[in-house]
């Protein structure tokens, strides 16, 4: 993945969660306190409001900055979580000029690791881990296709958890029903990566 590439899917990340900020509300308003959409959006606004001047000295320090800003502007929780996950997936990218496939994986995977100790969270706490570690492991074994549908699957069957952390854990069995919106944002950001990427690609 080149650094033009690397910017392309966190834009195409910044923009799909700006337009989908009243979904994620309303997901989030089922159990939680409704603000997910609105804080994900603001957050992504201020990004791309300073886009031009983010340090594009390679894929990796592009991320990290991207993670400083998400970790600042995004309200409550999430600015935190998935911040981290910015800056982890920066770091282990280093300051290689270009990531193959193999080195993509192992940067999700760091800001799985990262998202796990931040939130003290793990699969099956009914959060975004539960699409963003299916995903993953769809992307090593079978490519972007595999993983948008591997991550919508995930999403979906949020909706058979109970909720462990954040405000929808006070709902206790309450939370079974609906999906986790954190989980749901990841499988809509990654289904229209999966769909915009060989545009992406053609054009390159």
């Amino acid at each position: 993945m080149t650094m033009r590439q690397t910017e392309f899917v966190v834009r195409v990340i910044a923009e799909t969660a700006i337009e989908n900020e009243k979904y994620f509300g309303d997901l989030d308003s089922v159990v939680g306190d409704g603000d997910f959409g609105y804080s994900l959006a603001r957050g992504f606004e201020k990004l791309l409001e300073g886009w031009d001047g983010l340090d594009r000295t390679d894929p990796g320090t592009f991320l990290k900055k991207c993670g400083i800003v998400i970790t600042s502007r995004i309200g409550g929780t999430s600015g935190p979580i998935w911040g981290t996950g910015f800056l982890r997936a920066g770091a282990a990218a280093g300051d290689a000029a270009e990531l193959t496939a193999v080195q993509v994986v192992a940067m999700l995977r760091a800001a799985i690791e990262g998202i796990k100790a931040r939130g003290q969270s793990d699969v099956g706490d009914k959060t975004l881990l539960d699409a963003l570690v299916p995903m993953t492991d769809a992307l090593a074994s079978g490519g972007l296709p595999a993983a948008a549908v591997a991550v919508r699957e995930a999403a979906d069957a949020t909706a058979e958890m109970v909720a462990k952390r954040g405000r929808a854990a006070y709902t206790g069995e309450r939370s079974r029903g609906s999906v986790d919106a954190g989980a749901m944002a990841v499988a809509v950001l990654v289904e229209r990566i999966s769909e915009t990427w060989p545009k992406q690609g053609d054009a390159s």
